[in-house]
């Protein structure tokens, strides 16, 4: 048994700290307001999880400093892009000897750092203790305790083994990992694909559309992640196509759904308006494109969703775009 920060309180970090409650730690969890901490310490999240009921074992707090103490694991769960921020405002909390992990999918705007380099640089964290929890991990399956595997990545492979350890349940089964590159870079792009297969159902293309760019969006990762030094056999398993797979298929997914807005026609803006939140592949396509570029890899359907996102084509646009792109080997 540990006793395990979750800094975060929306979907994926109530889940989370569920799993860690379940795996018979102490969790405490951190959240920005406080009405939303009352929730919590009542047993529920009906912000993020209507209908589910939190098990024994966790507890909440505004107060970071309550949140961290004596905790051995500290679990990062903000949006990436407010990441930065709140280290800011409670980096000094993480402590020398707790393991840091970030369950954070995205890509920094303007540095294009991934999150562990954020948390290392404005965490003043060291990297070998800072790790990924990656996979194919929808919030309200997991809350539903249906059965699902991740991957644990740290460069030491002792502290994956801890996380792993305690976060495995009936229900939850956790692979360890050293690469940390890989397990990151396929959940912060696989976003960014996901939205182009929801543009495609969008626009009422069929099954062989969507697992074409499934495919092609896993070669664009894996190319990007090698570049970056991960271990193309990384983006093969459960945090590359895995992942991969379940966010590009399932309205469970934040990223497919409001994909499937716009092949229908509507405004990021309108799509944001409608349901009240974005997605992790808009915020981040534009940080994902600039890295890839800076490494001089191609990337044709993250410029394509970029395109959409930012600068206003729609998508009949971007899909003549890239099936107007010259032939080449798939191999290439």
């Amino acid at each position: 048994m540990s006793t395990a920060a979750v800094f975060g309180a929306g979907s994926w970090g109530t889940a989370f700290a569920s799993i860690l409650a379940d795996a018979g730690n102490e969790v405490r969890v951190w959240g920005r307001r406080p009405e939303l901490v009352a929730q919590l310490n009542d047993g529920v999240n009906e912000d993020y999880l209507p209908g589910f009921s939190l098990p024994s074992g966790i507890s909440a707090s505004s107060d970071p400093a309550e949140v961290t103490d004596g905790a051995e694991i500290i679990v990062l769960s903000v949006p990436s892009q407010t990441l930065r921020a709140n280290l800011a405002d409670w980096g000094h909390l993480l402590g020398r000897d707790a393991i840091v992990i970030s369950l954070m999918k995205g890509i920094e705007l303007g540095t294009t750092k991934r999150m562990s380099e954020v948390i290392a640089e404005a965490g003043g964290v060291d990297p070998e203790r800072i790790g990924v929890v990656s996979g194919p991990n929808l919030a309200r399956e997991i809350t539903d305790r249906q059965p699902a595997a991740t991957v644990v990545a740290c460069p030491d492979a002792q502290a994956a083994e801890k996380v792993a350890a305690c976060c495995s349940t009936s229900y939850f089964r956790p692979y360890t990992s050293t690469d940390v590159i890989g397990a990151e870079m396929g959940g912060a792009v696989k976003n960014v694909i996901a939205l182009a297969v929801g543009i495609a159902q969008g626009l009422q293309l069929g099954d062989n559309t969507k697992a074409s760019i499934i495919t092609r969006g896993l070669a664009e990762i894996t190319r990007l992640s090698v570049a970056l030094g991960a271990d193309p056999r990384t983006l093969a398993g459960l945090a590359g196509v895995g992942d991969l797979i379940a966010t590009c298929m399932s309205p469970l997914s934040r990223n497919h759904s409001f994909g499937v807005k716009l092949g229908q026609g509507m405004s990021v803006e309108q799509v944001i308006a409608e349901t009240k939140q974005t997605a992790e592949g808009v915020k981040s396509c534009a940080s994902i494109l600039d890295l890839a570029r800076a490494h001089g890899v191609d990337v044709p359907i993250t410029e394509q969703v970029n395109n959409a996102v930012h600068h206003g084509a729609s998508a009949e646009e971007i899909v003549r775009e890239l099936l107007s792109r010259a032939r080449k080997a798939e191999a290439e």
